[in-house]
């Protein structure tokens, strides 16, 4: 495998970002949008995430370019929540089961700190097995059970939050 590059997302990701979100829509498996973004509806969404606070980076090589993708997101819009985040995490589908993933998530727990982040939450969907089966070989624990609050394709399905504390 090649050597990836982890660095802060540019503008210029944007469009690969949206390609490797649209490609797990079709999966019913991570997210709760049931058809395609453009980039254009992502684009406020990206450029709400200053990199010293909320940064979007990418995993990227020479050849592939991006190859995965982690934000850190407002988990609530309160002061007094400021130093929690929620971390969303997308590998491309020609990148999967490559440790891409993994090393996104091993950054995001050791850097957080610096971002003036204390905790890092998860959601993720009771039936995406491999996403909280990562999550939890980091330390992450079931923080929340919200049973079939999300319906996809006529069928009910619970959200997981996982949670973990990255400063005492």
């Amino acid at each position: 495998m090649r050597a990836m590059t982890l660095r802060d997302a540019r503008e210029s990701d944007l469009p690969a970002i949206v390609a490797i979100y649209n490609a797990t829509i079709p999966s019913r498996m991570v997210t709760a949008d049931l058809q395609p973004v453009t980039v254009a509806d992502r684009l406020p969404w990206f450029l709400s995430h200053p990199a010293d606070r909320r940064p979007i980076w990418v995993l990227a090589d020479e050849t592939a370019g991006v190859c995965a993708w982690l934000s850190f997101d407002t988990f609530y819009a309160r002061a007094a929540y400021d130093g929690t985040a929620m971390i969303a995490l997308y590998v491309s589908p020609d990148h999967r089961r490559r440790g891409l993933g993994r090393e996104l998530l091993v950054a995001a727990l050791s850097r957080a700190p610096a971002l003036g982040v204390h905790t890092l939450l998860g959601y993720i969907f009771g039936h995406n097995e491999p996403s909280l089966r990562l999550f939890a070989a980091h330390g992450f624990e079931r923080w929340a059970h919200l049973p079939r609050v999300a319906v996809l394709d006529g069928v009910a399905r619970d959200l997981i939050i996982v949670g973990r504390r990255v400063t005492p």
